[in-house]
């Protein structure tokens, strides 16, 4: 009996040991995820010199306030497209690049944890950002974004992160379309990989780590059919990735300016979460992984995603102090006058006909190049310049992006069907009075074409040549060339020198590809010469050297049947500016 009793407290005893020895614990870990922020640092919009309720502030109030809760458990990342926008970024990009670069101070303040570079990063160039990138405290990443000399990845790959015994992998990507948007001496030495392709490379070398989580941080839309203009590779694969590799459990990603939240089922059946945060901080995307470990292993984790809107969150006070002397020098720089316009301009009526807006842009492009003909797009949608005083803000909404201005050698044929491509993607088939004269889209939750079936910036129009563009016709058949301004003849088949924005002169818009039938190689070799700096610079030049500057009135082109199209326009334009 005593024997019996002994064994019985023994194994008592053991049972009790080892029951202690099962070490059983929950960890909490959020991340949160900026994109396209595009400038927008405080609660106010440089360009146009008014509040805005949705700022890089407002997110360091969140991080703080969440940081009291989770301390280290939070993870902050920075997915790209932060070093363009707002006239801010563009002075500290080119103007005061003595010291430490404002965004990067900002990013360190923030504690960001990991970074993915953005196609508008790129567009700094490489004095910009691999100077920004390597005054940043945190790792950037880029996996296929290849050194062409070594054949490497030029940023880190993949960044390992630990928190309370959890290891996170974190794979940073960038849409590979950049060499069609940008000119090659912004991206210099640089090759951009196939993202699929990529992904399939990297996660097998990340589950070697034995991560607890696989995150993607992509700077890439979501829209696959949107493909480069040769189909080598998509420009938006945040979808396809986790579609065609199996691995991740979350990808955080950017760039099409949407915010959203989608369930992806991955080639093992397992969900994967994308989450998108929209642009200039409107919302943060959340993901809040909840682990339950023993003994010191995770057995499972349970993965929440949230967008946050930030534009009724409070603006961080301290943020706000820590950065106000350079908030006011962005300030100063973007009052500084120079010049004066003698009549107001708006973007708006850049799309019924010529308007004065783009005909001063036309006319500077033909004036910095000496080119006979200029081609362009609105790149602001509602954009009013006052007259009156010019003041470098002024150029930021007469000229958003950071483009180079190429002097382009076309024929005329290509001429006229880069322009065929360009009408058809903005204007209706008209086949009665009643129809609209803007091919729209009416869905009121769209804001990624803002009203318009087809992206504003790629509505190209000529100057230096007179023509009429027909809606009653499909493409091919709309776009009429008269004869050049000057009354010379216009010869499908002579070269003529086009002043051209150097996205377009990329390919960007496939308006010369797809339109004008050029290949990508031989666009290259149509490019005559090339400004060294921006256009925005140039234009401020111009403006000081003139003084006043009284925008030209080009009568150059119409739509017809005018009895048709002008009362149409109208109407569209009060649909898309009530």
């Amino acid at each position: 009996m005593k024997r019996y009793l002994y064994l019985l407290i023994s194994a008592f005893i053991t049972l009790t040991i080892l029951s202690c020895s099962v070490e059983e614990r929950t960890v909490k870990i959020q991340l949160a995820e900026t994109s396209d922020v595009h400038g927008a640092f405080y609660d106010y919009d440089f360009r146009n010199g008014k509040i805005q309720h949705s700022s890089l502030s407002r997110v360091s109030q969140y991080l703080k306030e969440t940081r009291n809760e989770l301390g280290d458990n939070l993870l902050y990342l920075e997915n790209g497209d932060i070093l363009q926008g707002q006239p801010e970024v563009y002075y500290f990009n080119y103007m005061d690049t003595a010291k430490v670069h404002q965004v990067a101070k900002m990013l360190n303040y923030l504690k960001c944890d990991a970074a993915a570079v953005g196609n508008h990063d790129i567009e700094t160039g490489h004095a910009v950002y691999d100077k920004f990138y390597s005054q940043c405290n945190h790792p950037v990443l880029g996996a296929n974004i290849i050194d062409s000399k070594t054949g490497k990845p030029y940023f880190q790959p993949y960044t390992i992160i630990e928190r309370s015994g959890i290891k996170i992998a974190i794979i940073g990507m960038i849409t590979p379309a950049v060499p069609k948007w940008l000119p090659e001496i912004l991206w210099d030495g640089l090759e951009f990989q196939d993202m699929v392709e990529c992904a399939k490379i990297w996660i097998p070398e990340v589950k070697k780590e034995k991560p607890d989580l696989i995150v993607g941080l992509l700077h890439s839309g979501s829209d696959s059919r949107n493909e480069t203009a040769e189909g080598e590779v998509l420009e938006d694969a945040s979808f396809v990735i986790p579609e065609k590799v199996a691995g991740f459990d979350v990808i955080f990603y950017g760039h099409d300016h949407k915010n959203f939240l989608e369930e992806i089922i991955d080639p093992e059946g397992k969900t994967v979460y994308c989450i998108n945060p929209d642009n200039e901080a409107e919302f943060l995307s959340l993901i809040h992984v909840t682990f339950q470990l023993k003994n010191g292993k995770v057995v499972s984790k349970e993965i929440k995603p949230e967008l946050k809107d930030m534009k009724d969150y409070p603006i961080d006070t301290d943020f706000e102090k820590e950065f106000a002397p350079q908030k006011q020098q962005s300030i100063d720089f973007i009052n500084r006058k120079i010049g004066k316009l003698t009549k107001t301009l708006y973007a708006k009526e850049a799309f019924i006909g010529p308007c004065d807006f783009l005909s001063l842009i036309h006319q500077l492009q033909m004036d910095i190049t000496g080119a006979p003909i200029s081609i362009t797009a609105p790149l602001s949608l509602n954009a009013v310049i006052p007259a009156g005083d010019l003041t470098v803000g002024d150029m930021f909404n007469l000229y958003r992006f950071e483009n180079y201005l190429y002097t382009m050698s076309l024929t005329g044929q290509e001429i006229k069907d880069e322009l065929e491509m360009s009408y058809a993607s903005w204007t209706n088939l008209m086949k009665s009075a009643n129809d609209d004269l803007l091919l729209l889209n009416k869905d009121a939750s769209d804001d990624q074409h803002l009203g318009f079936k087809n992206f504003y910036f790629n509505f190209d129009t000529a100057a230096g040549i007179n023509y009429t563009v027909d809606v009653t016709k499909p493409e091919g058949e709309k776009v009429k060339i008269i004869s050049l301004t000057d009354g010379t003849p216009f010869n499908l088949n002579k070269r003529y020198n086009v002043a051209i924005n150097s996205y377009r002169g990329n390919g960007g818009g496939d308006l010369l590809t797809k339109g004008a039938g050029l290949t990508k190689q031989e666009i290259l070799k149509r490019i005559v010469n090339s400004t060294d700096k921006d256009l925005r610079y140039y234009l401020i030049k111009h403006i000081e050297e003139k003084k006043t500057i009284t925008p030209p009135h080009m009568s150059n082109w119409k739509f017809i049947p005018e009895s048709w199209t002008i009362p149409a326009g109208k109407k569209n334009l009060e649909e898309l500016f009530k």
